[in-house]
């Protein structure tokens, strides 16, 4: 089971917290990344491409001539494909590129994720983000403090509102938003592609047991 140091926003250490083993000591499975990025990108993916065929395109359906006796080929509209502002044959349509993942594929990879990022030493425990007040300079000290780098993600627990949702707490969710380099996620949305698209990952104590209670198998 690892014991990972907490520290506070001044860079302090003020404890241990003791993890799962099976969520941060798990054997790095590369090909079960390389999946979940994947299929996070596909779901991503927008799939608008679109061209219009003979039917949608603008334009009379009007015989242009009539059959025979022209001296020209016949043709039957100006919509044809082989008329200019026609149709497009097998042109792209809209789709839909997302796939479904087995959850325990999507699970495992994020395990292993969260242990690659511990053992590269890129994931600390911070005690919480407990911010005086939700302006940007204040996180940036904070983080400067840390010794954290460029792109480092966030992550917490998140606060129950009035109306009845959980989101982040108010001052880390607006702290963050002027700093393009830091990113700001609940728990129950850390996914592999974003663990692996910043170098740093910063979880405040509650996340972390947050994570190793729901991860553990």
């Amino acid at each position: 089971m690892p014991s990972v140091d907490v520290i506070d926003l001044n860079n302090n250490k003020v404890g241990t917290v003791d993890l799962a083993d099976s969520v941060f000591g798990a054997e790095v499975n590369e090909a079960l990344i390389w999946e979940a990025v994947r299929h996070y990108q596909a779901g991503r993916r927008s799939g608008t491409a679109k061209t219009k065929t003979r039917h949608e395109v603008s334009g009379s359906g009007k015989k242009l001539w009539r059959q025979k006796g022209t001296g020209r080929a016949r043709t039957g509209s100006i919509r044809s494909p082989l008329w200019r502002h026609g149709g497009t044959v097998h042109g792209p349509v809209q789709r839909d590129y997302s796939y479904a993942l087995p959850r325990k594929m999507q699970l495992g990879a994020l395990r292993s994720a969260l242990s690659a990022k511990l053992r590269d030493g890129e994931l600390r425990v911070i005690q919480a983000f407990s911010l005086e007040d939700h302006k940007t300079r204040t996180l940036a000290r904070a983080l400067r403090a840390v010794e954290a780098g460029a792109k480092v993600l966030l992550v917490d627990v998140p606060e129950n509102t009035p109306d009845g949702r959980r989101e982040l707490g108010r001052n880390l969710h607006l702290g963050c938003r002027n700093l393009g380099w830091v990113k700001a996620v609940p728990t129950m949305e850390v996914t592999v592609y974003e663990l692996l698209a910043h170098k740093q990952v910063l979880l405040s104590e509650a996340a972390a047991r947050k994570l190793s209670e729901a991860l553990a198998v």
